[in-house]
């Protein structure tokens, strides 16, 4: 339940001030090329896609309603200099760019893991960007808006989570088609857990050279793959 917060400005919207929130933990990275680095993570409540290899839909529902400080205090006394703001689909709540900005101006390094679904062009310059362009075996790719692609910079992330080989052609098509390695941001791929073998996916990228970064999800293998707070 929102605490009473004293001195709030009448005209302010509440939506503004305030996040559903699943949950704040602390653990490492276990994606992109922060990988491994001590991180703080805020997952917020709600998703309008529904991917076929989501692992995080506990989120769609429930969680908390905090205020925008008090997620930051909580963060704050995590002790990591790093935070990702995640989902569910973070940028669904008006709130997460207040967020952000609050974050950064605790002198935090702030990564949004977002997917392709949503332009990312309000999302504060110095936040670290990584965009997960949804895939066709997700079945949510159709939903992909690809203006987000001119809204990243060298600081952002592009990533393709595969589960096919289906996904792997689809990605390389994707490549060419919008120039990604002339692009300023990074390129990711990984594997659905479960799904796709992590060799053969390494393999696919060694024999076409593909300028990305293999990845796997270090979260899954180092605790049980349906942990929580990892």
């Amino acid at each position: 339940m929102l605490a009473a917060r004293p001195h709030l400005e009448p005209h302010r919207r509440p939506a503004a001030d305030s996040l559903v929130v699943k949950e704040i933990y602390l653990s490492l990275q276990g994606e992109s090329s922060h990988q491994g680095l001590l991180c703080s993570f805020v997952r917020l409540t709600g998703c309008h896609l529904r991917c076929s290899y989501c692992d995080s839909a506990f989120a769609f529902y429930g969680g908390e309603r905090l205020w925008v400080d008090e997620v930051v205090r909580r963060v704050r006394a995590l002790g990591a200099p790093r935070v990702e703001v995640t989902g569910g689909e973070p940028l669904l709540q008006p709130g997460v760019y207040p967020l952000m900005e609050k974050l950064l101006a605790a002198s935090l390094t702030v990564l949004l893991e977002t997917s392709g679904a949503i332009d990312v062009r309000l999302v504060p310059p110095q936040v670290h960007k990584i965009v997960d362009l949804k895939t066709p075996s997700s079945g949510e790719s159709d939903r992909n808006d690809f203006r987000v692609l001119d809204s990243m910079t060298a600081r952002d992330e592009l990533k393709f989570v595969l589960g096919t080989r289906e996904d792997y052609d689809w990605a390389r098509a994707q490549m060419a088609a919008h120039r990604l390695a002339e692009r300023p941001f990074g390129l990711l791929m990984s594997c659905v857990h479960g799904s796709l073998s992590p060799r053969t996916l390494a393999e696919w990228i060694v024999a076409d050279r593909l300028p990305v970064r293999f990845q796997l999800q270090q979260h899954k293998v180092v605790w049980d793959p349906d942990a929580r707070g990892v």
